[in-house]
């Protein structure tokens, strides 16, 4: 938290300090606002407007209103950014399929994008955007695909409640790998779109699923927020301690799990970090007309376990992890 709180005094600075500079008017692309992983990104994109307004700019945060059409939902919001004529667009880069288009068009109209948190640096490149800040979500799944391997887990069911979303297939084809360099197995469990948010649903299928395969030894969620809702099927089947629960990205309660051995891990991406240093090096690019050498501009993956999870906790209250 302190690195980023010098991270946005340092960039205030220099915008406060330059002077004839041009004002960008930035839009950010983002999942539900009741999507607990979302509220971090917002949190972040909030910090980095203080930059951006410190130099007569703006920050849009442009929210999905559900999943269930996910890339053409969000490909409309992109289109919706252009329409309001921003300089800017940070934008997930979750269906390329659906999304690619729109933004194309947005750079073909002289909009200057970067991908945010969903996304690669290779599809920067191809599509014209200026970088990728985020997680290589392949690379996340790998990291924990190897951890649980490392650990004596080698069955592991990948519960994906967003399916076709890029970043979540990568998570789940990189937790496969990842076990697989170990001898270990992995499938996946795919959800309809509309179980996000429904924990009963999620719960109820986790709970079939280790019913009906006695052999699974280990289940990794999507998100923090699901993976309460497989935490609940674990424990409807009888399994809690016996099925290991990890998760993609972290909040306070699964730290917590994580702190009295209920969980045993989570993979970190610092989604705060992502929208403040998008949203930042964004407006630094139009204003000032600055290149970040570091490409793509990575925030994890990192693993929060047993040993560094009282070091993590600390950053939940404030909204930042």
């Amino acid at each position: 938290m302190k690195i980023a709180k010098r991270i946005l005094l340092a960039s205030t600075a220099v915008v406060v300090l330059a002077s004839g500079a041009v004002a960008a008017d930035i839009a950010v692309i983002g999942g539900r606002s009741d999507d607990l992983f979302f509220n971090r990104i917002k949190k972040g994109v909030d910090d980095a407007r203080l930059v951006v307004e410190a130099n007569g700019g703006s920050v849009s945060y442009l929210p999905l209103a559900s999943y269930d059409n996910l890339g053409p939902d969000a490909a409309q919001l992109v289109r919706t950014a252009i329409s309001q004529g921003v300089d800017g667009i940070a934008v997930p880069n979750w269906v390329p399929e659906a999304e690619d288009e729109a933004i194309r068009a947005a750079i073909d109209a002289g909009i200057k994008v970067i991908l945010m948190n969903a996304g690669n640096i290779d599809k920067a490149d191809e599509l014209g955007a200026i970088n990728y800040v985020g997680s290589d979500d392949y690379v996340a799944g790998v990291a924990g695909g190897e951890y649980f391997a490392n650990n004596g887990v080698t069955d592991v069911v990948c519960v994906n409640t967003v399916p076709g979303a890029a970043n979540l297939e990568a998570r789940c084809q990189g937790v496969a790998d990842g076990l697989a360099k170990h001898g270990g197995t992995s499938v996946q469990l795919p959800l309809p779109a509309s179980s996000f948010g429904d924990p009963t649903a999620v719960a109820e299928a986790v709970k079939a699923t280790i019913l009906q395969d006695e052999s699974v030894q280990g289940m990794i969620a999507m998100g923090a927020g699901e993976a309460d809702s497989v935490a609940s099927g674990i424990e409807q089947a009888g399994k809690t301690g016996t099925v290991k629960l990890a998760a993609f990205d972290l909040n306070e309660t699964n730290l917590n799990r994580i702190a009295d051995g209920s969980q045993f891990f989570a993979i970190d991406q610092q989604p705060y970090l992502q929208a403040l240093l998008g949203v930042t090096l964004l407006a630094s690019h139009i204003d000032f007309g600055t290149d970040l050498p570091t490409r793509p501009v990575l925030t994890g993956p990192g693993i929060v376990n047993a040993a560094n999870v009282e070091a993590t906790i600390a950053g939940v209250g404030k909204g930042a992890r």
